[in-house]
This record gives structure tokens, C-alpha cells and sequence, in this order.
């Protein structure tokens, strides 16, 4: 395990009532809604943030809109490179309290035929 990815870990594990799962087979952390508000991706860390944090997070150096495949971006998901590895657990406080405020609506299941 990379010296990012466990801090990923010790993130996660700060964060009261967060469950660690996976997104796009990336590790990430859910609220208890079951949103997920961030992603580890290639030894960086991805938040879910609100217009007013993500702004401050797109300011860093190097940060830039989630891309996991070339011109489809994730608006409202930041990647935020792992030399600011200092700045990614408030990152994830942030985003693990604005994606916990998500109302999820309940989809009742299709009949099966």
C-alpha cells in the first residue's frame, strides 16, 4: 500500500459514519445516503465539493475537473493532486458533509415479468 493510499484510509476512517466502498472500481468514501463523495484515483484523492469549496480546491495548483475519460468531465467532482496531500482531509470533510445533505429518492422496484 502507497504512503497515499493509506492516508486515504486514515481519512476515511476520521470521517464519523462514512463507509469505505468502491466508484468506477476506484476506492471511495460514502456517506450513510450512500453517496459517494470521494475517490482515490492513481494515487490522488477526487471530492464531491459544493460551488463555494470547489472553487477554493480548483485554485491549487495542478487541480483541475475530473476526467476519467478524455472529454467527459465530472462537474462538481475536483482532483486534486497528491502533492496537496496536506489539504485532502478538509477536502473530504467538506465533501462528505455537502453529499450527506443530498436527498436520495427511494425508486420503487420493477415488477419482474
Amino acid at each position: 500500500m502507497t504512503k497515499y493510499e493509506t492516508l486515504y484510509h486514515e481519512i476515511a476512517a476520521g470521517i464519523p459514519d462514512a463507509t469505505e466502498s468502491k466508484m468506477f472500481g476506484a476506492l471511495c468514501i460514502k456517506a450513510p445516503n450512500g453517496k459517494a463523495g470521494v475517490m482515490f484515483w492513481k494515487e490522488d484523492m477526487i471530492f464531491k465539493l459544493d460551488p463555494e469549496n470547489e472553487q477554493k480546491a480548483l485554485a491549487l495548483t495542478g487541480s483541475q475537473v475530473f476526467t476519467p475519460a478524455e472529454g467527459r468531465p465530472m462537474n462538481g467532482w475536483i482532483h486534486v493532486s497528491n502533492t496537496h496531500a496536506a489539504k485532502w482531509k478538509n477536502f473530504a470533510e467538506q465533501a462528505m458533509d455537502f453529499v450527506s445533505k443530498i436527498e436520495v429518492e427511494i425508486k420503487p422496484k420493477k415488477a419482474k415479468k
